[in-house]
């Protein structure tokens, strides 16, 4: 897997490559800029571009603006965008077309290897990761018209625990349940929601969208 690794504060960097170069991935290039970084992805075309949300020259969206010119220009492209804190609006406005090969993830995680490039695989096979902190957020805004009125708390757990990017079995080891009753929570979650019968993976990936819409 080829990634492209971009964040203005070198070491940040530096250490991203190290800890993803040690996992075994391969980085093809690493970026200061919004600028920078596009260059370097037009060049290389890499499995996964790893992107911080605030970059020079303003340090607001630039990183989040290249990420969704990434996914536009380059949709074989996966992006993994890295945030300093828990900015919820920027993961919903990043995943709301589509989630598919995308995840936010606070920069806390970097710090462990595992998280990280389990991250970066999972995105860069097609899935969504979400931080658990965005999540719980999520989880604790409403709005009058919620899609998931109907999810039941066990089932909402389950959904967080899905836009985290976690299969059934890890759910199911979360959760101290068994695989099984994992399964029938998400069919439960697919019917609910109205989820066309599909590939496994992109009715999780719709469920999510869902998710992230229910929490706009």
């Amino acid at each position: 897997m080829r990634i492209v690794v971009a964040d203005d504060s070198a070491l940040l960097r530096e250490g991203v490559v190290r800890l993803l170069e040690d996992a075994g991935l391969e980085v093809v290039g690493q970026a200061a800029d919004a600028e920078e970084l596009l260059r370097k992805v037009r060049a290389h075309k890499p499995d996964v571009a790893v992107v911080d949300v605030r970059m020079p020259p303003t340090h607001t969206d630039e990183g989040l603006r290249a990420a969704r010119e990434i996914r536009a220009e380059l949709p074989e492209v996966s992006v993994l965008v890295l945030s300093q804190y828990v900015e919820v609006a920027y993961a919903s406005e990043l995943l709301a077309e589509s989630a598919e090969g995308l995840g936010y993830l606070l920069k806390d995680r970097v710090a462990d290897a595992e998280a990280l490039a389990d991250a970066v695989r999972r995105v860069g096979g097609g899935g969504s990761v979400l931080d658990p902190e965005v999540v719980s957020q999520m989880l604790g805004r409403s709005r009058r018209d919620d899609p998931l009125a109907e999810i039941s708390p066990r089932e909402r757990e389950v959904l967080a625990l899905m836009a985290e990017g976690r299969t059934n079995a890890a759910i199911a080891a979360e959760l101290v349940v068994t695989e099984r009753a994992v399964e029938k929570h998400v069919t439960a979650i697919f019917a609910k929601l109205d989820l066309p019968a599909s590939s496994e993976d992109h009715r999780r990936v719709l469920a999510v969208l869902r998710f992230l819409e229910g929490a706009a």
